[in-house]
């Protein structure tokens, strides 16, 4: 490890973040996560946060930049003395998996499951390399990381199986802390300690469709495969021959990665409405991706916060990052049962669950909560109360404990099982050149989105790839 800081106070450690993500006015939940990670390292750290995509964003207290290749990964290699990274990085740079600095892996969104349901409309053969290719990814970052992260207990208890399957429960790992929370531990996703200011108003009154007094339902994220818009829809649709001023907003539809196509299901949710014939009346869908410093006053006019899923493995193991800007903004909330955040909905009062593909039961529980104003009082009071347990200062504890000292995990710092687990069960890439990476990326667009999708993606693919044509940064 080195020894010397290039900067600053001699004591403090110099921490790279990298990230795939774009950075910018924009920013999807790893970049939310990626960013305030940094943040709260460059307290007592230098810190710089890199991404592989696009990077507008400027901060006081670290440096925020795209990277330019890779030398320049590694130059920043050779500069820190701890590696954070989350997504697919080190696909990317496949030369990291070799440092012999200290490396924290970030693992709040279990990928390849996510990836089940992704590629469930791509052709056999490029879903098995998809799937084959997320499954390589997650070995290989289990496999090198000497501090792992995750969203809370119920995924540890995931990534401890996978560990143990690739032979990281050992009896180094075990004989040095036998809770293996030194190996391992939960840091979920956070929110601003203060809760979002009031500002002009967003939504009633000025999206056509949304009067002054109608009460607002409000999908406060992205639209994917493994979400279920569709009951929600049907559930609203239900519900407004009994509540008239009832509307439906989703927040963002076309997400800020050049690379993430529209999924089936945003598109099946576009065409169950226009079918209904509630586009624009009673379900409005925001085309763009809110920017990260003004979604807050969409969330303050809202009346319920709502998410919807499938019953499916992904759902069991998910921690919806969505929940948690309900949280900031003291918002009840509506959601589907099976997944952590649903538990704490009920255990805390923070609103109300309902079974997966329940549209009775779902368009009830919202009428429950726009009707009876004591019962959403109790529910804001609950929210109120737990959001502190969340404040990112709070959840990143182990992480900026870890930091103060950081160390190598004890059984990649013994040469003999390092060398063992390098030639664990360990899958292999399924093999693609840049040029049929790129050719896949175009065919997807255009299967999902046809020609107009395609070229729509192309610019912003030159933009990901160069770096041109950047939006202004964020403010704040």
């Amino acid at each position: 490890m080195s020894s010397t800081p290039a900067s600053g106070d001699a004591a403090r450690t110099r921490i790279l973040v990298a990230t795939a993500e774009p950075l910018g006015p924009q920013l999807a939940g790893p970049a939310i996560r990626a960013w305030q990670i940094a943040s709260a390292l460059s307290g007592e750290h230098d810190v710089r946060l890199v991404t592989t995509g696009r990077c507008s964003a400027e901060s006081p207290h670290f440096e925020a930049r795209q990277l330019a290749g890779e030398a320049d990964a590694r130059g920043l290699e050779a500069w820190c003395d701890v590696l954070l990274f989350q997504g697919n990085v080190l696909e990317q740079l496949p030369f990291l998996y070799a440092t012999d600095k200290v490396v924290v892996v970030d693992l709040y969104a279990p990928f390849h499951l996510e990836q089940l349901e992704q590629t469930r409309a791509q052709p056999a053969d490029d879903r098995r390399r998809r799937l084959e290719n997320a499954v390589a990814e997650a070995d290989r970052q289990c496999l090198r990381g000497d501090f792992l992260l995750c969203a809370s207990d119920k995924q540890r208890d995931f990534w401890l199986g996978h560990l143990a399957a690739l032979g990281r429960l050992n009896a180094l790992t075990y004989d040095a802390d036998s809770t293996l929370r030194s190996l391992v531990d939960v840091v979920p996703f956070g929110i601003p300690p203060e809760p979002p200011p009031p500002g002009a108003p967003v939504l009633k009154g000025v999206v056509d469709g949304i009067g002054p007094d109608d009460k607002v339902v409000l999908w406060g994220g992205g639209v994917y495969n493994w979400f279920d818009p569709l009951t929600l829809i049907r559930a609203v649709d239900q519900l407004r021959a009994r509540r008239a001023d009832v509307r439906l907003f989703f927040l963002g539809m076309r997400h800020p990665h050049p690379q993430v196509p529209e999924m089936r299901m945003s598109r099946a949710a576009r065409a169950l409405s226009d079918e209904l014939g509630l586009t624009g009346t009673v379900v409005h869908f925001h085309e763009d991706w809110v920017r990260y410093d003004e979604r807050g006053a969409y969330l303050l006019e809202a009346d319920v916060g709502v998410s919807t899923h499938l019953d499916h493995v992904e759902t069991a193991f998910s921690f919806r990052t969505r929940m948690l800007d309900y949280l900031w903004a003291g918002l009840p909330m509506v959601c589907t049962r099976g997944d952590v955040f649903a538990d704490l909905v009920e255990a805390h009062g923070l609103g109300l669950t309902v079974d997966p593909g329940d549209v009775d039961g779902l368009a009830a529980a919202l009428e429950r909560l726009l009707s009876d104003d004591a019962l959403a009082t109790r529910c804001r009071a609950g929210v109120r109360a737990l959001a502190p347990d969340y404040s990112w200062d709070r959840v990143l504890a182990p992480l900026l404990a870890f930091c103060r000292a950081p160390k190598r995990a004890p059984d990649l710092a013994d040469d003999a099982t390092r060398r063992r687990l390098a030639h664990g069960p360990v899958r292999p890439y399924a093999h693609r050149s840049r040029l049929r990476r790129e050719l896949d990326i175009a065919a997807e667009h255009l299967r999902d989105g046809g020609v107009r999708q395609l070229a729509r993606k192309a610019v912003s693919r030159v933009v990901h790839v160069t770096g041109r044509g950047q939006p202004p940064a964020p403010s704040g």
